[in-house]
């Protein structure tokens, strides 16, 4: 009987990495990972390690800006990446293998201060241009206001999506919804993916701050309990349209914050559906602890637990403080990454 990661898939739980580092990649391949997603931390570490400079000497020939720099880097890993999970997309005929790409996170950047509108046409004209000629690219928008705006005509552009920072039911269900009538603008019902990114550790994180009134039984479960609640819903609500792929939950965040919480906390907790995007370290713990997972997805704590969190924890509350933070951990790691980026050309320029 499998397990470590081999476990989770064996449940039914597709498992991604939250990286695209190509060492990353090959080490869990054979363990059973089937996709991938990239951030600017994530490109800003490997651009770090040096062992990409002759890469980036050859983008230099071409580039003069540091932004453009950037987004070829990130478009080059990105490409690696899916290359690697190719063979995975065309053996499951597009319903697994793909790797995530994130626009521009200073779109939401409040000090650059782009209008509404602005943002949204923004989130359209690059969602179609870095998705062009791709196969298994999924591009990642955010569930902010202009994010989740975009969605409709991204949708019916045939644009496959990711949409991530999503926090509570109301920003999951905005987003189906504006997927749902792209997908029927577009007609595609049978080869569109979409999937809905919920964060995780960070709901726990934040009731232990903002709600300490929680019981020891409640406390560090929120974070559990609203993502099993957005499965289900997703389950429900895909169920009857007709569609040729699984519209799926992406149980994200699911790095534990907490000392005193296990690695795989998270992990255990959702095994069973839909896919699981693991950081690095947390898939290597999986693999460590040589557990036999079993399928959880589908089960809840007690209903007087249930009923504390409802009544307890005000989820726009939650929402508003998550999504201040969100937006600007979201925009903070892209100006870092143009930091890397104009010291490593200072540096490569200087060496020749």
């Amino acid at each position: 009987m499998a397990t470590g990661l081999a476990s989770l898939v064996e449940n039914g739980t597709k498992v991604w990495s939250d990286s695209v580092d190509p060492d990353v990649i090959e080490r869990d391949l054979p363990r059973g990972i089937t996709g991938a997603t990239s951030n600017p931390v994530i490109v800003a570490d490997l651009i770090n390690t040096g062992r990409f400079d002759q890469t980036m000497r050859k983008q230099l020939e071409h580039t003069a800006e540091d932004h453009e720099l950037a987004w070829q880097m990130t478009d080059q890993l990105v490409q690696d990446a899916q290359q690697t999970f190719s063979p995975i997309w065309e053996q499951t005929g597009g319903n697994d293998g793909y790797v995530s790409f994130e626009l521009d996170p200073l779109l939401e950047d409040p000090e650059l201060g782009p209008t509404h509108e602005r943002v949204v046409a923004q989130y359209i004209d690059l969602g179609k241009q870095w998705s062009a000629g791709q196969t298994n690219r999924l591009i990642k928008v955010p569930a902010t206001a202009a994010g989740l705006e975009a969605l409709e005509e991204l949708a019916a552009a045939s644009v496959p999506l990711n949409v991530t920072l999503v926090f509570t039911q109301r920003q999951y269900e905005a987003a189906r919804e504006a997927i749902w009538k792209g997908m029927q603008r577009a007609g595609n019902h049978q080869h569109y993916k979409s999937v809905y990114s919920i964060f995780i550790s960070r709901l726990d994180v934040y009731t232990q701050k903002h709600v300490p009134e929680l019981s020891e039984a409640a406390q560090g479960w929120v974070g559990t309990v609203n993502a099993k609640r957005l499965w289900r819903l997703n389950q429900d609500y895909w169920r009857d349209k007709g569609v040729g792929l699984d519209q799926e939950i992406v149980f994200a965040s699911t790095g534990t914050k907490l000392a005193s919480d296990p690695p795989d906390k998270y992990v255990e907790a959702l095994v069973g559906s839909d896919i699981q995007t693991n950081p690095p370290q947390t898939n290597q713990a999986v693999e460590d602890l040589g557990k036999r997972y079993s399928r959880t997805i589908d089960q809840m704590p007690d209903v007087a637990v249930l009923e504390e969190i409802d009544e307890k924890v005000d989820m726009a509350e939650l929402e508003r403080v998550l999504m201040q933070e969100g937006v600007k951990k979201f925009a903070d790691p892209q100006k870092s990454l143009l930091k890397v980026i104009e010291k490593k050309r200072a540096s490569l320029i200087t060496t020749g």
